[in-house]
């Protein structure tokens, strides 16, 4: 149901600079977490975002159906279930139960759609057999590669940087049996300590990209209105991921708008466990109201990567109560109440939209709460 904004005559909203227009419904696909470990401050920016994004449509009187992935299917994941002796289905069970905890204390909504990559092996043999037919794809091995030209053109990298990304994350650039280094795995054959499937290429399991490409093609089918996700894994993931739809469905472009939330980072390095610098959700909402939390990350233009430190999170706090002193006021002018909204749609530029809200107060105040999720 839309608002009573004043703002009826919007029918879409910016998002990095391009218009997207749109009727009653908005595809996203948010690329998922792999859950092998606890929800750090960088994994819940990015779902606030998407969180966020949904609210302002929902002003707009646009129903987002949100598609948000499990990689439960991973060799990262393996890793860790193994060290904890589990099976590593059993091992992600547990962990995604402790995300979605964590996902609700930030107030962030159920999404529609949540499908777990290990129940899309069959989309994933798919996938490649159509891939195999466009001659995007070569077989061998037991593998089958899909060519990664038109991913790494896409992304606008030089090829040196693009296998730097590559190898960082599990691209496997010195395998032999590439015709390019740059080609990845959409089957990967059979290898000890991982699970494994039938194929027509034989025992093995999906490759990471290829998971999201057939997760998302299987929901929303051959595109998407927005696609988000963190900007660290732009490429290779959401590249081959787009890539692989592309060759496969024949339509470009996949995603009609790209969200790429900003790398959270702790002093100039980006927040991950292999850094040891991790700030964890369960941390902050112990100390902090969980709405601060998420105004902190919020309070900023949506692509920006920014450094956490605690000064900032006592910093959202006292925006938060400021806002809500606002939203306690009576009396707002209809033009304030529409501006607001306005600027939640203008690229959600929340820190305008805040600063407004909090200067008019009443209703401007608390249609800002509302939608970016405060209350």
């Amino acid at each position: 149901m839309q608002a009573d904004t004043g703002i009826a005559e919007i029918s879409g909203l910016t998002l990095g600079g391009r218009r997207v227009a749109f009727l009653d419904r908005a595809r996203i696909y948010a690329c998922g977490v792999t859950p092998y470990d606890v929800t750090h401050l960088g994994h819940a920016a990015t779902f606030v975002w998407v969180d966020a994004l949904a609210g302002t449509l929902r002003m707009l009187g646009v129903e987002p159906e949100i598609c948000r992935n499990v990689t439960d299917v991973d060799d990262v994941l393996d890793e860790a279930a193994r060290r904890a002796g589990e099976p590593y289905d059993a091992f992600a069970a547990v962990q995604q139960h402790y995300f979605d905890r964590d996902m609700a204390t930030l107030n962030v909504r159920d999404v529609q759609h949540e499908p777990r990559a290990r129940r899309y092996v069959d989309q994933v043999i798919r996938l490649a057999g159509g891939l195999l037919a466009a001659g995007a794809a070569y077989a061998r091995h037991g593998s089958v590669y899909f060519r990664g030209e038109s991913a790494v053109n896409g992304s606008g990298l030089d090829r040196d940087e693009a296998l730097r990304l590559s190898a960082e994350y599990g691209g496997r650039p010195d395998d032999p049996a590439k015709d390019d280094p740059l080609d990845v795995a959409v089957w990967q054959a059979a290898e000890p300590g991982h699970p494994a499937w039938e194929s027509p290429w034989g025992r093995g399991r999906p490759g990471w990209h290829a998971e999201c490409a057939a997760m998302a093609l299987s929901v929303f089918g051959a595109g998407v209105d927005v696609h988000a996700g963190g900007a660290d894994l732009g490429f290779p993931h959401h590249a081959y991921h787009a890539a692989m739809a592309e060759a496969f469905t024949g339509v470009r472009p996949y995603a009609r708008a790209w969200l790429h939330a900003g790398t959270v980072r702790v002093g100039g390095a980006k927040m991950a466990k292999s850094a040891g610098n991790l700030v964890l959700v369960s941390d902050l909402v112990g100390d902090h109201p969980a709405a601060a939390v998420r105004l902190m990350i919020l309070d900023r233009p949506w692509g920006e990567s920014w450094d956490y430190s605690p000064a900032l999170l006592d910093q959202a706090g006292k925006r938060l109560e400021e806002l809500y002193r606002a939203a306690g006021r009576t009396g707002t002018a209809t033009a304030a109440v529409a501006q607001t909204s306005r600027l939640l749609a203008a690229d959600l530029n929340v820190p305008a939209a805040l600063d407004l809200a909090i200067e008019e107060g009443g209703a401007a105040a608390r249609n800002v709460t509302a939608v970016l999720g405060l209350n």
